[in-house]
């Protein structure tokens, strides 16, 4: 199974927060892939990928950050009008459901790369393969 690793950081809502956070991941030599954030007035839900994952989960446990690991699917999604309704068609056709999903920038032109979340993480890899879409590999995920 070719999952890429996600952390969840849980992170109150105040200013500064995010920035010591993002200096704490830095400061190690760690470099961001990719982010997503969804707040409350109190607390957000930081998920990043980053490019040493093994790293991470040592900094941010050694620091006392409070998040969940998880494994999430890379989905190289051409960039044309459809691309993301081709994908979550034969998610929907195979009986996954998408828990979350967030895009990213590429650097290769054509792409708009994915990341999801699903409830079944191998009928999902197994439905993207019969349908033709292209998985995104932890490496390429991890050296974007």
């Amino acid at each position: 199974m070719n999952t890429i690793k996600q952390f969840s950081i849980f992170v109150e809502n105040k200013q500064g927060k995010m920035a010591e956070l993002t200096r704490l991941i830095a400061n190690a030599g760690i470099d961001l892939r990719t982010l997503s954030l969804a707040d409350t007035r109190d607390f957000g839900i930081l998920r990043i990928i980053v490019n040493k994952p093994d790293e991470a989960e040592a900094l941010l446990t050694e620091n006392g950050w409070a998040f969940k690991k998880t494994n999430v699917i890379g989905i190289k999604v051409p960039d044309v009008p459809g691309g993301v309704a081709k994908v979550l068609e034969a998610l929907s056709a195979a009986d996954v459901n998408v828990e979350y999903m967030y895009a990213f920038v590429n650097r290769k032109p054509g792409r708009a790369d994915t990341i999801i979340c699903a409830d079944n993480e191998q009928a999902a890899l197994d439905a993207l393969a019969a349908n033709g879409i292209e998985i995104l590999t932890a490496e390429e995920a991890y050296d974007i």
